[in-house]
Parts: C-alpha cells; structure tokens; sequence
C-alpha cells in the first residue's frame, strides 16, 4: 500500500485482497473475550471528523483501541476551526505533534487529497464530500466475499442518490477491481453529470429503470440500496418522497420477487437508512439482509487498514 489512502483508486486488486486478507483474521478478534492486540503500541491516530457519523468514527476509534494505538477524537465543532482556523492550520498543528495518522472525513471534496500534502502521517480519507470513501467500499466488498465468495463474475447492483454518493464512488472502482459486474440505477436527476462515459471507460452499467435491472436476466448476486441525501440537495430532485418509494425504493413487493429468482441475493445499505423511503422495512430486517454484517465488517476492515499503512510489510510509518 501507499503511505495515504485517498481513493480507491490507490488500491490495485493485490492490496485490495491483502486488506480482505487481514480483515478476516481481524474479524476474529471481535468474538474473544479480550478484544487487544499489541500491533500498534506506541502509535497515535486523530480522527479528525468535520461531519456527523456514528458507524464511521466509532468504528475507526475501536480499531484503534483494539490494535493498542492512542486514538484521540476531534471534531469541528469542538476545534478551532470553529474560531475560523483553516483546515490547513488545523492539521498542520495536529502533524507538529508527531502524530501517526489522521483519519479525516470533510464536507468538500478533495479534502483529504489536499490534506495529504500538507502533513507527514498517513492520511485515511473517511468521506471527503461527495468524492470518495474507499474504507466504505472495502467493508462492502469484504462483507460480499464473506458471503458469496470470490467477487469475479458477481453481479452487484447499487441503487439510489447516485449524485451525492461518495460510497457508490468508491464500490464502482472497488468492486470493478475485484472483478464484480456492476449496474447502478437512478432517476436521471440523480444520475451523476457525465456518468455516460465513465461508465463506457470503466465498464458498468447504468439504468433508470430498477424493476428492469431487477427482472432482467442478469439476476443480481446483490442489491445495495444507497440513502437520499436530503441534506445535500438544494431543489426538486424528485417531485415527492412517495413517488421516489414507488420508483426506487427496495419495497415488499420488490424484495418478494426478488427473492423469487435469486433466494440467496444479499441486500445491503451503508447507514444511516431512511426506512419507508429508499428501502422497506420488510427489506432492511430480512434474514437476507446484511446490513449489520456490514457494521461488523467495518472495524475488521479498519483495523485491517490501520495495520497496511502503520505496521505491516511495506508501510510508511
């Protein structure tokens, strides 16, 4: 691995599979009675949070408590840049105190890139705007091969507010290296501005129409539903919630007939869930939901990523 991890795009299939690799045996750790290990004694890891998040955050802070780092939580609020410091001043105070790492997630995008440049501990890009959030992606994937295998030739199809997804970013890219096939699906609203030919140059698919993508004969392996990011939008993205259910909503009927022609199908979602809008109730508790599996998958694959960049064969610390 490199010494940051900004995109998924820095990730070629080799470390993408050593990150899984690791997970695994990290996963263990979270079903003993004592859940530490020594592997980063003496190292310090800022997580520097200028969003909200619960899965996120809490799930980096107990990666590092649990591989004995000193883990210290900081967000914007409570900083200085709440008196007007920048973002630049802030961390480079942060990097003067001979810190680690610092697992960033900003409002803008390319935050954490810009980061990057700016100090000398690995930087782990935790959601920067509506860029990327590769560790998302590597959880995602994780949490997949955990369940259905190998990824190559899987069929996963990612639905929803596709405009203002960092997540669906980062699984296009991850699961395409891992040799996944890939379809999104969006009211063109929420399609992002040029997906034609990213789309061609990268090779997925994409669709407006999800009971097509859901009845056509390439039946999905599973189905990520992706949350409606109000707070992002400023307009009439879709003329009103319902309607947006009706057209794109995981819904019982959706989810019986997808369970139809695929009983072993995977339903997944990143958190937080607007239950009643991009997916049911019904959907989100089902047994074939993995939902949880995926909180779970987070720390394992966070501590995975702590131990490439801070103490495994290769990193930079």
């Amino acid at each position: 691995m490199t010494k940051h991890l900004i995109s998924s795009a820095d990730l070629t299939r080799a470390d993408v599979e050593a990150i899984l690799d690791t997970a695994a045996s990290m996963h263990d750790v979270q079903r003993r009675e004592v859940k530490k290990l020594p592997t980063l004694r003496g190292r310090t890891i800022i997580n520097f949070f200028f969003e909200d998040s619960t899965r996120t955050r809490s799930s980096f802070e107990i990666a590092g408590k649990w591989m004995s780092a000193d883990t210290i939580n900081l967000s914007a609020k409570g900083s200085s840049t709440s008196k007007g410091e920048s973002l630049r001043d802030s961390v480079q105070t942060i990097n003067a105190m001979a810190v680690d790492a610092l697992v960033i997630r900003h409002n803008q995008s390319g935050a954490c890139q810009q980061v990057a440049g700016w100090v000398d501990a690995s930087v782990i890009n935790a959601g920067d705007g509506t860029h990327e959030h590769p560790t998302q992606a590597l959880l995602d994937a994780y949490t997949l091969r955990s369940r259905i295998g190998e990824l190559d030739g899987k069929h996963v199809v990612i639905v929803g507010d596709l405009t203002h997804s960092r997540v669906f970013r980062s699984n296009v890219i991850t699961l395409k290296t891992l040799g996944a096939r890939v379809t999104v699906v969006a009211p063109p609203t929420l399609m992002p501005s040029g997906i034609g030919s990213w789309s061609a140059t990268d090779g997925f698919a994409t669709s407006w129409d999800f009971d097509e993508v859901l009845s056509g004969d390439d039946r999905p392996d599973a189905v990520m539903m992706l949350r409606v990011q109000r707070e992002r939008m400023s307009g009439g993205y879709f003329p009103t919630p319902r309607e947006y259910t009706v057209g794109y909503g995981l819904t019982r009927p959706r989810l019986t007939s997808l369970l139809q022609r695929n009983p072993d199908v995977l339903v997944m979602h990143p958190g937080p869930m607007n239950r009643g809008l991009e997916i049911s109730a019904d959907a989100a508790d089902a047994p074939s939901s993995v939902i949880l599996d995926q909180v779970s998958s987070g720390l394992a694959v966070r501590m995975a990523v702590l131990y490439h960049l801070l103490a495994g064969e290769g990193s930079a610390a």
